[in-house]
C-alpha cells in the first residue's frame, strides 16, 4: 500500500528530480574554479572542479527546492516505496559509479572515494603486550 502523503506519485517524478540535481551539479561546477599553471611559460589556467555526485546532495537539493525529505523513498520506510526499489537502485548505482570514475580518473580524492564506497582494503591489526618489571631486591631501611 502506498503512502497516503507521498511526495512522488511514480518513480518517474523522482527520476525527473535526479536529473535536474545533475543539471544542477554541474551548474555549481562552474562557481568552483581551479587554477593552474602550465607550460614552460607558467601560462595561467582556469578550470571548473568536477562536484561527485552523492545522496546526501540530492537529499540537500529536495530540501533547497521545497520538494521535501526524500530518505523514506530510499530506506522505504514501512514498505510504503516498494515500487520505488528500482529507481532508488539506480540512483545509488549510479552515484556509485561517478565517484568510483572520478576517483580512478583523479577528479576526486581516490582515497575518500574508496572509503565511502567501501574499497579498501581490510586490515586487522592486533597488537599485544605487556610490561616486564624487572625483580629487584628489597632494598629495606634506608636511613
Amino acid at each position: 500500500m502506498a503512502h497516503p502523503k507521498r511526495i512522488f506519485k511514480e518513480p518517474k517524478d523522482l527520476l525527473k528530480v535526479w536529473v535536474e540535481y545533475k543539471a544542477n551539479i554541474a551548474e555549481k561546477e562552474t562557481e568552483w574554479k581551479k587554477v593552474q599553471y602550465v607550460g614552460k611559460d607558467g601560462s595561467r589556467v582556469t578550470d571548473s572542479v568536477k562536484i561527485p555526485y552523492t545522496l546526501e546532495g540530492l537529499k540537500r537539493y529536495c530540501w533547497d527546492e521545497n520538494i521535501g525529505c526524500i530518505e523514506q523513498y530510499f530506506t522505504n520506510q514501512d514498505e510504503h516505496y516498494n515500487d520505488f526499489l528500482g529507481v532508488c537502485s539506480r540512483i545509488k548505482n549510479e552515484i556509485r559509479e561517478h565517484q568510483i570514475t572520478g576517483g580512478m580518473n583523479g577528479f576526486f580524492n581516490p582515497s575518500i572515494t574508496q572509503r565511502l564506497n567501501g574499497l579498501t582494503d581490510k586490515k586487522e591489526l592486533e597488537m599485544k603486550g605487556g610490561i616486564k618489571i624487572p625483580n629487584l631486591p628489597d632494598i629495606g631501611n634506608r636511613e
